[in-house]
């Protein structure tokens, strides 16, 4: 199990890209692609050498994250790749973490497997088991 990435809720994908581009050396790694399931929007920034970010904000007005995003956002999980998502949530859950999304596809991964978990201490986690991204730039 390794990080993946990081994900930060925002209220726009398009405003948050632009500035963490300019202060922090990141590119776009992807053009926008909704999460039909999750509600939201998404964006990833890479950078060489570096974790990839992943920006989320709510695709609609219904999406369970547009509380968290009028709240301000931020840090909204860590990703972590495993070699099995279905096998990783069951481990994890055997370990006192609470599954909150059960492995299902995701858009913003070529519909492979993803899944979220809460650790507790304030942090959610998702797990995922490819390194595919829709939509990717070249």
């Amino acid at each position: 199990m390794r990080i993946d990435h990081i994900a930060i809720a925002v209220r726009s994908i398009d405003a948050a890209a632009e500035r963490l581009c300019a202060l922090l050396g990141y590119a776009r790694k992807t053009t926008k692609v909704t999460n039909t399931r999750q509600k939201v929007n998404v964006v990833f920034l890479s950078k060489d050498a570096s974790l990839d970010i992943k920006l989320i904000e709510p695709s609609d007005s219904d999406s369970p994250l547009r509380e968290f995003v009028e709240k301000g956002g931020g840090l909204h999980h860590l990703c972590f790749k495993v070699s099995d998502v279905t096998k990783a949530c069951a481990d994890l859950a055997g370990k006192g973490a609470r599954v909150i999304a059960q492995p299902a596809p995701g858009e913003a991964f070529d519909d492979h497997l993803i899944a979220f978990l809460y650790l507790g201490l304030g942090l959610n986690v998702e797990v995922i088991d490819t390194d595919d991204r829709r939509d990717a730039l070249r």
